[in-house]
């Protein structure tokens, strides 16, 4: 045995090494699955859950499931039950979960302002994480993430699936071969609508929702502390506390494909500028707007428009990558479709050899988070590299928390990335 070691550590040809992946399974674990932990089994959770086990069936097994509604946690126990075929453990603490030292890895689908403590408590416990976007509720939050990360060698997965869908592959692939030629400019949108019953991030709160099957101190966690709130708890994206709102919501996806697809990383600056335009009324107490605009500069002289809109549908989501010899556009990320520049019709004719078209596939987000998700179960096995690191989590994360910076002090944000700080100017 010390001489295959010996042999395998010299000729540095373990299956793990080639792959690049640091994945270990736990010294407990004797079934060759990736045996995960699940924190967070609300809708998001259960999603993601639900694309894992479609995905990775024959690689995982969901021994424990973590929340602080009993209604989710029932509800995260079901579906394990019927996806998984076993019965888990529930915990309303997150590190009871950890100190199983037979979990290899967590995932970790909670509000946002729980992200920093929670990954930072798993690395610490030695596990793997899969982490929703944004990776954390501040720059220096992920920015600490980082450092323990890579402290801990473990493998950690940011979940903007966006960089598992087969479309902005495609889009990177075009862009790097010159299909549109040099890109200097991103417009990127997401505009949606609702009735006045029905306001953005308004979840239904679950009827049988009280004080007592909710661990309201739990789900604060870092945050102020207030007397309970159902609307607090159950729509927590419109508030400060807990999210950023449009900006790490939404805009942190479409930022972070188009460094994807673009091959960027973090701005120069950002002006942001927007409110609270819809469904005011009296007793309306959100605090996130639900109009945003942003405008990122980038080294290189690279410029991203992004703007965001809850009170029109018309153009759904997507990003329009415009090079000066063609076009790019990735709609409701489901559908590309590819431009060429006429130039006033005298274009040249490489140019003009190049053949239009446009590649539907509806639905193509379910694949893409079945994607990611096996992504990172093959990282945690050593068989693959993450696609959404923890670094690249960060900078996707940096460009939304610089707009929320923005907006919130009426100034425009520089960044310095050799200095992680920012300024006002």
């Amino acid at each position: 045995m010390s001489n295959e070691i010996t042999r395998r550590h010299l000729l540095g040809v373990s299956a793990a090494t080639i792959a690049g992946a640091p994945g270990i399974l736990s010294a407990q674990n004797v079934s060759g699955k990736v045996n995960v932990g699940w924190i967070g089994a609300g809708t998001r959770g259960m999603h993601v859950m639900k694309m894992m086990y479609q995905a990775v069936p024959e690689s995982v097994v969901v021994s424990g499931v973590c929340d602080t509604f009993e209604g989710n946690l029932a509800k995260g126990k079901d579906q394990i039950q019927t996806m998984g075929k076993n019965t888990p453990k529930t915990y309303v603490d997150y590190k009871e979960m950890l100190a199983d030292k037979s979990i290899d890895a967590v995932f970790i689908a909670t509000p946002e302002h729980l992200h920093h403590e929670m990954t930072i408590a798993a690395l610490r416990a030695g596990k793997n994480i899969y982490v929703e976007k944004p990776l954390a509720h501040t720059i220096e939050e992920g920015q600490e993430i980082v450092r323990e990360a890579k402290k801990a060698g473990k493998v950690v997965q940011v979940g903007t699936q966006n960089r598992s869908n087969s479309l902005y592959k495609k889009a990177k692939e075009m862009v790097a071969q010159g299909m549109i030629g040099e890109v200097h400019y991103v417009r990127a949108f997401w505009y949606r609508n609702s009735l006045e019953d029905n306001p953005a991030w308004r979840y239904a709160i679950p009827p049988d929702a009280t004080e007592k099957n909710t661990d309201w101190k739990k789900f604060l966690g870092s945050a102020k502390n207030r007397p309970f709130d159902k609307q607090r708890y159950y729509q927590w994206r419109l508030y400060w506390d807990y999210s950023g709102g449009i900006s790490t919501d939404l805009l942190v996806h479409q930022t972070d494909i188009t460094n994807f697809v673009c091959g960027k990383a973090e701005p120069l600056s950002c002006m942001a500028s927007g409110g609270i335009y819809r469904w005011a009324g009296a007793s309306d107490d959100r605090e996130v707007p639900d109009t945003l605009s942003a405008i990122y500069e980038y080294p290189d002289k690279f410029h991203i428009n992004y703007s965001c809109y809850f009170g029109n549908e018309q153009y759904g989501y997507g990003e329009q990558f415009m090079g000066n010899e063609g076009t790019i556009e990735v709609l409701n990320r489901q559908t590309l479709r590819f431009y060429t520049e006429k130039f006033r019709g005298k274009a040249p004719d490489k140019v003009k050899a190049r053949q239009e078209f446009t590649e539907d596939k509806p639905g193509n987000d379910l694949p893409a988070v079945q994607a990611h998700t096996a992504n990172f179960i093959n990282a945690v096995l050593g068989k693959e590299k993450v696609i959404a690191p923890v670094e690249v989590g960060q900078q996707a994360a940096v460009s939304g928390h610089l707009a929320t910076l923005s907006l919130r002090n009426n100034k425009k944000v520089l960044w310095d990335s050799k200095t992680q700080k920012y300024r006002f100017v």
